[in-house]
């Protein structure tokens, strides 16, 4: 009997991080609910230099992590380009695909290898509870056509994807489906914040798997304490922490997005390896 198996890559690079824990939890919870067997495993990407095998697994979820997008000379960021490449080589050839979802730090590597548009550092570190406004292909898109216009979702960055080179998304089938939210005050292109990168390939800039234990958790440390003081005040800072649990903001996010992503790849993997 084939069973469904999940590759968890942390991008944390040691640092304590709730991403991965949300991402465990989610995971650990589709497992518990699904009539299929479910392996899970997690590997170490930029801390200890491990990277799936793609031909062993077939769903990915790969994190957040803090530090630059941009190559530095690891030798991981070479194992990781190798594996976005192989994923997407594997899925133009065979029937039985493999399924990709890429948060926040591993949105913009991939964003970057694809050359995709200008990954930069953004004049200040963004944290909060954020409303993420769909494009049009967003309002069709599966995963996020359940979630109100605007959603909020958890931001934590100090990067930014902005000017999309529309001529390589066009050629790659690639589709801008969410951004943030609109600034009239400051003259800034808006940051892309998801892409649907193909049928089996989603990012996402901001983190789909945040609750708001693992949220507080975060605003015990000063930087993103002073980071959210600064992007919206005191008086609204006040007014985010109040609204953390509502069933409406960063709770509906997480229920929706990535339990549907692995549903729909666990779908898809055994339909497919029956025709097989």
């Amino acid at each position: 009997m084939k069973s469904i198996k999940i590759a968890l890559l942390d991008m944390n690079n040691n640092h304590i991080n709730q991403g991965m824990r949300n991402i465990t939890e989610i995971s650990q919870a589709f497992k518990e609910n699904a009539e299929e067997t479910v392996e899970i495993e997690v590997f170490d990407v930029r801390y200890k230099n491990e990277i799936p095998k793609v031909s062993e697994f077939d769903i990915f979820i790969s994190s957040g992590g803090p530090g630059n997008p941009h190559r530095e000379g690891y030798e991981w960021e070479q194992k990781f380009a190798d594996f976005l490449n192989e994923i997407w080589k594997h899925n133009q050839e065979n029937d039985v695909k493999k399924f990709l979802f890429l948060i926040c730090h591993s949105f913009q590597l991939a964003s970057i290898h694809w050359r995709l548009g200008n990954i930069c550092k953004r004049k200040s570190y963004s944290f909060g509870v954020m409303p993420i406004h769909k494009t049009e292909q967003g309002e069709d898109d599966f995963l996020l056509k359940n979630l109100p216009e605007p959603f909020y979702a958890v931001d934590s960055r100090a990067y930014q994807f902005i000017e999309p080179n529309q001529k390589n998304l066009n050629e790659m089938g690639m589709k801008i489906v969410a951004l943030e939210k609109v600034r009239p005050h400051i003259h800034l292109e808006r940051a892309v914040m998801a892409i649907r990168f193909s049928d089996e390939i989603f990012g996402t800039q901001f983190h789909p798997e945040a609750d708001p234990q693992g949220m507080l958790k975060n605003l015990e440390d000063e930087k993103n304490r002073e980071a959210m003081i600064e992007n919206y005040g005191m008086e609204k800072y006040l007014e985010t922490i109040d609204r953390m649990d509502d069933p409406d903001k960063i709770l509906l996010t997480q229920a929706q997005i990535l339990p549907r992503f692995l549903k729909h790849a666990a779908k898809e993997v055994m339909k497919e390896f029956a025709l097989a």
